[in-house]
């Protein structure tokens, strides 16, 4: 967090220098935990953007595909405390823990470029790229998870808006963590939030609508969708609730770890039941 949303700030096409400086430490700290790593590299105009992937092949059914993926690009104008070192920093904490523990599926964690604007849901997001290659590869993705948003949270009432209708259907005090996916993600919703709810005790709601409804699909697991996958977002649901989204307000020190550390540590554990993990 303090390495992303502090040292390196601004990471973006806008800044090059620190979008360079992010993608390094991530590949630093994936390689360190034994990783092979991966940089799959595209170009917007005349800016190199780089997604970063490290894979764990699996024991028994290898050619099954579970991905962890968050965002390292922050907004123009912004160093992304909550949106998104908090997702980058999750997925690190949890490549790291799970280092070594062979897999029955194969595991990747990858760190995407560009999903904020004015790139997103166009063909310059990194996920889009990244799951274009997948679809024409024909893999077996069978379950994508993006990490987006993990860190505000708020024991006051009121404080957890939601896009109609859903602000009928689900709690007004922000404390929660929630699994996020369209109609035809339902049942790794159900899964996901099922083990995360076995493996650590914090509040987490299931949220599934259509890819219409403002906010449902407000992050990588938008591009496979559109190639076909199931996917889901893991997110604080970060404008509905983070008074700091999208501005220079969005620091290290509104981040809540405590509450952070207890949600990797929930992720952790569904991430073991999604690739086999014993």
């Amino acid at each position: 967090m303090e390495s992303l949303a502090g040292r390196i700030g601004e990471r973006n096409i806008w800044h090059p220098e620190g979008y360079a400086r992010a993608a390094e430490l991530i590949e630093q700290r994936l390689t360190a935990a034994g990783y092979a790593v991966r940089r799959q590299e595209f170009r917007v105009s005349d800016s190199l953007c780089v997604n970063i992937e490290a894979a764990a092949p699996g024991t028994l059914r290898p050619q099954e595909i579970v991905i962890i993926g968050a965002h390292y690009d922050s907004v123009h104008g912004t160093v992304g405390a909550n949106d998104n070192a908090t997702g980058v920093a999750a997925l690190l904490a949890m490549a790291e823990s799970l280092r070594g523990q062979d897999p029955t599926r194969t595991l990747r964690f990858v760190a995407f470029a560009n999903e904020e604007p004015p790139f997103f849901q166009s063909e310059r997001m990194g996920s889009v790229v990244y799951a274009q290659a997948c679809r024409a590869q024909r893999e077996n993705i069978t379950a994508m998870v993006s990490l987006d948003g993990l860190g505000y949270y708020s024991d006051e009432p009121g404080s957890q808006e939601y896009p109609p209708p859903l602000n009928l259907l689900y709690p007004s005090t922000g404390n929660f963590i929630g699994f996020v996916g369209n109609f035809g993600s339902l049942a790794l919703v159900q899964r996901c939030i099922g083990a995360f709810r076995r493996h650590t005790q914090f509040p987490s709601e299931a949220g599934v609508a259509p890819e219409l409804v403002t906010g449902v699909g407000w992050s990588d697991h938008w591009s496979f969708w559109q190639s076909g996958y199931k996917a889901i977002m893991v997110t604080d649901s970060l404008p509905f609730r983070y008074p700091h989204y999208h501005t220079t307000r969005d620091t290290p020190d509104k981040i809540d770890y405590q509450r952070l550390a207890r949600v990797v540590e929930g992720l952790i554990g569904m991430t073991r039941e999604l690739a086999g993990i014993e």
